[in-house]
């Protein structure tokens, strides 16, 4: 295969990904995963120093919790990933049981993911109907105008 004006391809040259625009997106949700495994294994302290004592398996539970939270950042491209969210989340609701302040943090970051959720839904609502602005072409006068 030869590239522009009959040339062939250079091979130290590597061949560029083709666009994804949403990698972004599933990059903030990776790295808030990450944030929420490192907020949910500081609760280990607390954990251990409020009034209802938890034992080694209460422990145990917050830490496979937090790897699990870890591990879910390599599925962030699948579709099923919402749901697997959403059950990590709820894990960490429940972890109530545990600790409050674990609770809490499940809280907070449910209402985190579902604001980022809410843009990857906006996102795509507005890609579908074409109303992003690269998508916008310019008319005569300059002006942009929708598809």
């Amino acid at each position: 295969m030869t590239g522009p004006a009959g040339q062939l391809p250079d091979p130290a040259r590597p061949a560029r990904r083709p666009a994804d625009p949403e990698r972004g997106l599933r990059g903030a949700i990776s790295a808030t995963l990450v944030l929420q495994a490192i907020t949910v294994l500081l609760a280990i302290p607390v954990a251990k120093n409020t009034g209802n004592g938890t034992n080694g398996w209460g422990i145990v539970a917050i830490i496979v919790l937090a790897f699990a939270m870890i591990g879910a950042c390599a599925f962030v491209k699948r579709e099923w990933f919402g749901w697997l969210l959403a059950g990590l989340q709820v894990l960490t609701i429940a972890g109530w049981a545990i600790s409050g302040p674990l609770g809490i943090v499940g809280i907070v970051f449910a209402i985190v993911f579902a604001v980022i959720f809410y843009f990857r839904y906006e996102y795509r609502r507005r890609a579908a109907a074409g109303e992003l602005p690269g998508q916008q072409r310019p008319d005569s006068s300059g002006e942009q105008v929708r598809r």
